[in-house]
């Protein structure tokens, strides 16, 4: 009698304590089931930033309670600082909007970058699609094909804007190494970038995503349209055999570490963020559907189809990766940086 009454107590306990997170998941669904997600792009149509936007924008709603009417949206500007301040101040803090910026902006705060009205480390990060590597390239028309030839020649290259990795890393790699570059910036995304080239109005390009190259123009490198000067990250890419990163060639301490605030952005990847204050029972639905994603088969199909590299992040490891730089960055060495860049 008394084991079986004291059975009773533990079932009734423990029903008392499930159901208010039965609950819980099911206001999630509901909120999901009633509502569109909206995915908003920090770039231009048809660059890469937008290619991993709509690839998952194509596959989230599968894995999310109450599979939500998901809808794509670009709202290009600044590369990507104006959608990244439209999150933090403006968007709605529900669970209903989430977008995909460039690696490179959560970072501006530490080099006091003009324009950044937000605090990285308070964002609602839910994922990265990939671990990016770049690369520097240059035209083969050119003349240029190494990093001697950028130090004794001007190469003149695009850049998508302020915020972006093709207008920063030029900039920086100008002053640590001695290299000629001149950033022609303000271009409203990636691909348009692209098209410059093609029509000859810069014959550069420093902070161009390997993974974008092998998606969209792979007959470049196949062809040899360009020469490829070195790779930009911590870590090299297995594609890339014999072209060397550009942490060779630092010559000095200092240099190594300016150079490794600049990259250490590559491990974003490609970062999918809500705003700030997003309920944490919406936000781990979101964080949960991103990884069930990532790793769902029809959505690795999609991804080889279109060429695009999967290397995912958790939300988790995102934000932990964000709260390290803050926390590692001296104070010097993001002055030195920021006087690097306008």
């Amino acid at each position: 009698m008394r084991s079986a009454c004291t059975s009773g107590v533990l079932a009734l306990a423990m029903a008392g304590f499930m159901s208010p997170v039965l609950a819980q998941a099911q206001d999630v669904a509901d909120f999901y089931r009633a509502k569109p997600l909206e995915l908003y792009i920090g770039y231009s149509v048809g660059g890469g930033y937008d290619l991993y936007g709509r690839l998952i924008a194509r596959h989230l709603s599968r894995f999310m309670p109450g599979n939500p009417t998901l809808v794509p949206r670009n709202m290009e500007g600044a590369g990507s600082v104006r959608l990244t301040n439209w999150l933090y101040t403006a968007a709605a803090r529900d669970g209903s909007v989430i977008g995909t910026i460039s690696r490179g902006v959560p970072f501006d705060p530490i080099l006091g970058r003009p324009g950044s009205q937000f605090e990285a480390t308070k964002f609602s990060w839910i994922g990265s699609a990939n671990d990016e590597v770049s690369i520097c390239v240059t035209m083969a028309s050119s003349g240029v094909t190494d990093m001697a030839g950028l130090k004794a020649k001007e190469v003149v290259v695009g850049a998508a804007g302020a915020g972006s990795d093709d207008d920063q890393f030029p900039r920086v790699i100008n002053a640590v190494l001695g290299t000629k570059m001149r950033v022609i910036s303000g271009y409203p995304g990636g691909n348009d970038v692209t098209l410059a080239l093609e029509r000859g109005e810069v014959n550069g390009r420093c902070g161009w995503s390997w993974s974008s190259i092998k998606s969209s123009h792979a007959n470049w490198v196949r062809d040899k349209k360009i020469n490829i000067i070195a790779q930009l990250g911590l870590s090299k890419h297995p594609d890339l055999v014999g072209i060397p990163s550009i942490m060779e060639f630092g010559k000095t301490k200092e240099d190594e570490q300016i150079l490794r605030l600049i990259f250490a952005r590559q491990g974003l990847g490609r970062p999918f963020v809500g705003p700030p204050g997003i309920p944490a029972d919406r936000l781990a639905a979101l964080r949960k559907a991103f990884d069930q994603t990532v790793k769902d088969p029809d959505f690795l199909a999609d991804a080889e189809k279109g060429k695009l590299e999967i290397n995912p992040l958790t939300g988790v490891q995102v934000e932990a990766l964000v709260a390290q730089v803050y926390a590692e960055t001296a104070p010097e060495t993001a002055r030195k940086v920021a006087a690097m860049l306008p």
